[in-house]
């Protein structure tokens, strides 16, 4: 029989850290964390096998896997001394989910299982506390009746608020035992009448209902949508983890929370973390109630920190820190609960952290020695340097501040206020920025969250749902803002006597904690000190050169700023939209003949020049990939009245032939027309005034500097070598005819952009005219597909979210299909020509698992946009160190 469940507890376990896959992260670690000799509260985990078996059988059990949870749950009463159902003698369990990677707050808890009418007795007089054990019953009610039998939240919230009112309390731990009396019975009158059924009484039963509850919970809606914005598969399940309950709720000389072994928004090896005395572990990430600090150097004016409250039981938790860090060589996110002065571990796991924090905490492990440079490379998620590349506040702007809250998740941004999750995406999907302002978050928020540029809650610590959610994301998030009075009703937002209300502009500071009312000014980040460590240390690994997609001054700038070594895509077609030259272009297009054309590309050859002699300045000697033009004519074509006679009255005809002559031009699928090296092959005057500009610029800039630009020159869409060897030649003939004018010569390659199905299957053949292939995967993958990334948006989430498609295609490389086309095309042109230099200049330039594919089948290097610079380089390290080399063996 396969075995379904695994104990863990003092002494021994049967799992361990590296059954991850199996347990779950926090099963794993509670094994792991048992076996190590820290006090971690007996208890049994539930595979993540069996959530699989569970979906795949129609929510049924596989044979065999009651009786395991029967023995196992033996085991603990045996340990704890306390049975299951006991009236005199109650044990009580959590039944808490968990993947193998963390997913906070998706999925759902069940604390204090095994309480009913009866065995609250035994457990009131165990405990010697009657309020202590009904403040227990009624939090199990609430849980139990919201997440396994689906009674609104709120109902059971307005139940306590009218107690609180009617005793004048305005905290929980102000009411007595007969106040949580009177909650029960109201509770389970509430479930009666919303579920037709008395609350469950047989433990074993609420039991069952539970473990029901976690594995159903992994196909909630909060937690479908965290694993697609994270890209976690849906066939890993989640394990359920039941364990013996310690109490944070029993009294002042009890306490419950959530701590970090390094700071998770800066990264300074600091404890850091916070805990809320005589409560329980939901308060602290709920925001129900404002925690404290764990140590003095935290605490404020009037605040009690851990180190003071309980001496004692924090020095214990301060050695726990210690040997977990250096155990797991990570930062650790701990949770753990004091029951009457003795401390429990009931988490712990590596942490979210920001970007910020991770380089730092990285680098100064690899400095300390725990870890070694290559390991700190792989820590840091490179999606996440996104974090680090964007502007913050700047520091000389007036600023009019509004109110103050937690620093809890770093970054600027500004937008305008809404009020909930579903305006938030609404409104984001429309292209507005939008700041998502809460009382508190919740896991149902987690879309609008997504979707907004920076989140602003209330409530809650630096350990709330909004705070830990906001900081994986990447999201500046300031939250705690007491000062702050929320109204949803009205739609407004008020401090000091400033209202704001829905629509208005504010700014959020997460590395301050200060909200602003409007827009404030934003500088560009310092990219220095760790980050230039790590990416150093990235550097040295990596073999896949990086280049940047540019074809701006500022682009070009950007991109050397963020280390490019090169410019791989140069799309010339988009420096003739600008104002003064788009005349020009439209005179060329509409001409009727050669002579026309000629002329007005007379006038475009000054612009495109000095557009080159700048690239190859900023580039300064390093490779510029130039395409020459590529989109469709109808892309330029003038539009209303006013541009065409403004063309017709530069070519000298009527408005009626301009119209006649566009209707000629215009094509039913123009993006698969007369485009890229048809219309050099159509009209070679086009090619071969880029040409001139490009090899004219070059020699400007080698006179100027003493440095030879390396220009690369690239033909677009050839899907025959016929095509390419008729452009090669076009180019050719320029580049002689310039260095015969200049008495000088100059190195330069012509390759092509491998962007058609067609030209991947005859690349061994496309190879012999070609110096270099870049693969152009935005067209590629339209053609591979068979569709248009400007329409596909209609269906492809549907395809994502259906299991269809792993991800969007247009955002990761299919590479099964169109990565299949690169690795022939690839091992076909290398076959003909040894040395043909490969490289990628889609948006899939800047994505992880595609440069790791890259690195895989043996290109030279990816290029992509500026700001995606950083993530390459880093990502290319990490693919280097996968696949067991670097470029420094």
């Amino acid at each position: 029989m396969s075995k379904y469940v695994y104990s863990f507890g003092p002494g021994a376990s049967d799992g361990s850290a590296a059954m991850r896959n199996l347990l779950g992260g926090k099963g794993a670690n509670l094994a792991e964390m048992a076996s190590i000799g820290l006090p971690v509260p007996p208890g049994f985990t539930i595979t993540t096998e069996v959530c699989t078996a569970f979906y795949d059988n129609d929510r049924a059990y596989p044979e065999g896997l009651r009786e395991q949870v029967d023995a196992a749950l033996a085991k603990i009463e045996s340990e704890v001394g306390r049975r299951f159902g006991d009236k005199h003698n109650p044990l009580l369990v959590s039944v808490r989910s968990g993947a193998r990677v963390s997913m906070p707050g998706m999925m759902d808890t069940v604390l204090n299982l095994g309480l009913n009418d009866l065995t609250v007795q035994g457990l009131a007089e165990g405990a010697g506390d009657s309020r202590f054990a009904w403040d227990s019953y009624r939090r199990f009610i609430q849980m139990y009746g919201s997440v396994v039998l689906g009674v609104a939240h709120h109902r059971f919230e307005e139940i306590i608020e009218n107690v609180k009112l009617d005793e004048g309390a305005t905290e929980d731990t102000q009411l007595s035992a007969q106040d949580w009396h009177r909650v029960v019975e109201a509770y389970k009158d509430v479930v009666q009448a919303e579920t037709g059924h008395p609350f469950p009484q047989d433990p074993h039963d609420q039991l069952w209902g539970a473990v029901g509850a976690v594995f159903g919970s992994w196909m909630n809606q909060r937690a479908i949508t965290y694993r697609r914005l994270h890209e976690i598969p849906a066939d890993w399940g989640t394990a359920v983890n039941v364990q013996a309950m310690v109490f944070g709720n029993m009294g002042e000389d009890c306490a419950t929370g959530v701590c970090f072994t390094r700071d998770p928004s800066t990264g300074a090896n600091e404890f850091y973390g916070e805990y809320l005395p005589n409560a329980q572990g939901e308060d602290v990430v709920a925001g129900i109630r404002t925690p404290r600090p764990l140590s003095k150097s935290y605490a404020k004016p009037g605040e009690i920190s851990l180190e003071e409250a309980m001496p004692q039981a924090y020095a214990e938790l301060v050695r726990v820190r210690e040997t977990l860090e250096r155990h797991y060589r990570d930062m650790q996110d701990i949770e753990f609960t004091i029951q009457r002065q003795k401390l429990y571990m009931l988490q712990t796991r590596n942490g979210k952290r920001t970007a910020p924090a991770s380089v730092r905490i990285a680098v100064e492990m690899a400095e300390s020695g725990l870890i070694d440079q290559r390991e700190a490379v792989t820590r840091v998620n490179p999606q996440s340097l996104d974090q680090l590349l964007h502007p913050t506040l700047d520091p000389k702007a007036k600023k009019t501040l509004l109110a103050r809250g937690l620093p809890a998740s770093p970054g600027a941004a500004s937008g305008i206020v809404v009020f909930s999750a579903d305006e938030a995406e609404m409104r984001a999907q429309k292209g507005e920025a939008v700041i998502l302002v809460r009382i508190e978050t919740s896991p149902e928020d987690i879309h609008g969250m997504h979707a907004a540029r920076g989140i602003l809650t209330t409530r809650g610590g630096m350990t709330s749902h909004a705070a830990v959610v906001a900081r994986g994301m990447g999201r500046p998030c300031v939250a705690g803002a007491g000062g702050i009075h929320v109204d949803y009703g009205a739609k407004t937002l008020a401090a000091g006597g400033v209202v704001v209300r829905a629509g208005d502009t504010i700014t959020l500071d997460g590395a301050t904690g200060e909200i602003f009312t409007g827009f404030v000014p934003m500088i560009e980040p310092q990219l220095s000190g760790d980050f230039a460590k790590l990416m150093g240390w990235a550097d040295a690994v990596r073999r896949l050169r990086v280049r940047a997609n540019a074809e701006t001054p500022l682009d070009a700038e950007t991109a050397r700023k963020f280390g490019a070594e090169g410019i791989g895509l140069s799309r010339t077609e988009h420096m003739f939209f600008d104002p003064e030259r788009i005349g020009a272009v439209r005179q060329m297009i509409m001409a009727h003949d050669e002579a026309g054309r000629r002329a007005a590309l007379a006038k475009l050859l000054p612009y495109q020049r000095q557009d080159f002699v700048a690239l190859f300045r900023i580039m300064a000697g390093l490779p510029v990939t130039i395409r020459l033009l590529d989109p469709p004519l109808h892309e330029f074509l003038p539009h209303g009245e006013a541009e065409l006679e403004e063309v017709a009255s530069a070519l000298g005809m009527g408005v009626e032939a301009m119209r006649q002559r566009a209707a000629e031009l215009s094509e039913a699928n123009p993006m698969l027309g007369h485009r890229g090296c048809r219309l050099g092959i159509s009209f070679p005057e086009i090619y071969e005034m880029q040409a001139r500009a490009i090899f004219e610029a070059a020699l400007e800039v080698e006179t100027e500097t003493g440095k030879a630009p390396v220009p690369e020159i690239m033909i677009p869409l050839v899907g025959m070598k016929r095509e390419l060897d008729i452009t090669r030649g076009q180019v050719e003939r320029v580049a002689s005819a310039v260095f015969d004018e200049a008495g000088r010569v100059l190195d330069y390659s012509i390759g092509t952009m491998i962007e058609l199905p067609r030209a991947a299957l005859t690349a061994d053949t496309i190879a012999q005219s070609a110096d270099f292939f870049s693969f152009g995967t935005n067209d590629l993958t339209q053609t591979v597909f068979g569709l248009s990334r400007d329409d596909a948006g209609k269906f492809l989430p549907k395809y994502v979210e259906s299991g269809i498609l792993p991800k969007d295609p247009f955002v990761s490389l299919d590479i099964e299909g169109v990565g299949g086309m690169i690795r022939i095309a690839a091992e076909r042109g290398r076959g003909t020509k040894g040395g043909l230099k490969l490289g990628i200049c889609g948006e899939h330039g800047g994505d992880p698992a595609s440069i790791a594919f890259c690195e895989e089948i043996g290109l030279d290097y990816v290029s992509c946009s500026p700001y995606r610079v950083p993530v390459a380089r880093l990502a290319a390290a990490q693919a280097a160190i996968g696949a067991g080399g670097d470029r420094t063996a």
